[in-house]
């Protein structure tokens, strides 16, 4: 295994593209690497609702599957986008 395999989930191949908080509004949405769009309620992830809009907008994708903020320890994944869409 390579190094850069070492945190991809494993069977999964898909990943995270960007992230965008103000296309609508009370959603998050995540453009992914096939191509696919998912829009889910930015509710669902109660931390990241907290989180003043400004903050938001310091998001970082990790290893193509993750994506996490500037100013928060919690780390979400590519998963967990989908299994609330």
């Amino acid at each position: 295994m390579e190094d850069k395999d070492m945190c991809k989930i494993k069977g999964v191949t898909l990943g995270i593209r960007d992230l965008n908080f103000t296309a609508h509004r009370g959603k998050l949405l995540a453009r992914l690497t096939d191509g696919r769009e998912v829009l889910v309620p930015v509710s669902f992830f109660p931390d990241i609702q907290r989180m003043p809009v400004k903050e938001r907008n310091k998001w970082m994708v990790l290893d193509d599957q993750y994506f996490t903020f500037e100013n928060m320890t919690r780390v979400y994944s590519v998963l967990d986008l989908l299994r609330v869409a």
